[in-house]
């Protein structure tokens, strides 16, 4: 697992795309405050820019340095949460302009995956998260899912948990309001 956390690190910090297992489904990822690694995503989904993706943190007290104010709601989901939850917040600021919705908004999931959180730790920045899949197709719910597009777009992909078999499911959504408002988006 350290090496590949070095090597993500490196590519992260160069502004590449890294392929790498998350708490829910295996995911691509780069620097969530770099506007052109997140074109680079986009590209490589094939998607449109102006469908958000998702922003991974490593911890729930960093939340605060992107947002311009944390619903006092937030901590509870987050800490009554069974599963990985996804959670839309208001008044994104901080990171890469092109990962911010129309309305402001940004999605932010506080990982529980050890991997996750080590590299989120030891990269000092949020990362991005989104399907390792080609927008509008299924997302892979093992390594072996994945296409052979996604893995050759990727400048690294980690080797760590590529054999687990266990099938994964992406993380509830939930957008959230500064009062407090709330609407499941995907349970």
């Amino acid at each position: 697992m350290h090496d590949d956390i070095q090597k993500a690190i490196e590519t992260l910090k160069s502004g590449g795309v890294i392929l790498y297992p998350t708490d829910t489904i295996w995911g691509l990822g780069c620097d969530a405050t770099n506007v052109e690694a997140v074109k680079k995503i986009y590209q490589i989904k094939q998607r449109d820019d102006s469908k958000s993706m998702l922003v991974l943190l490593d911890h729930f007290d960093k939340i605060g340095l992107y947002l311009k104010e944390v619903p006092e709601l937030a901590s509870d989901l987050v800490e009554m949460s069974e599963k990985p939850l996804t959670i839309i917040y208001p008044g994104a600021v901080n990171i890469a302009k092109n990962l911010i919705a129309d309305d402001g908004s940004v999605g932010i999931r506080v990982c529980a995956d050890d991997f996750c959180q080590k590299l989120i730790s030891r990269f000092r920045k949020p990362i991005v998260s989104t399907s390792a899949n080609i927008s509008g197709q299924t997302s892979p719910a093992i390594f072996d899912e994945i296409s052979d597009d996604i893995r050759n777009a990727a400048d690294f992909v980690v080797q760590w948990r590529q054999n687990d078999r266990t099938p994964a499911k992406p993380s509830s959504i939930i957008k959230l309001g500064i009062k407090g408002e709330i609407a499941v988006i995907r349970e």
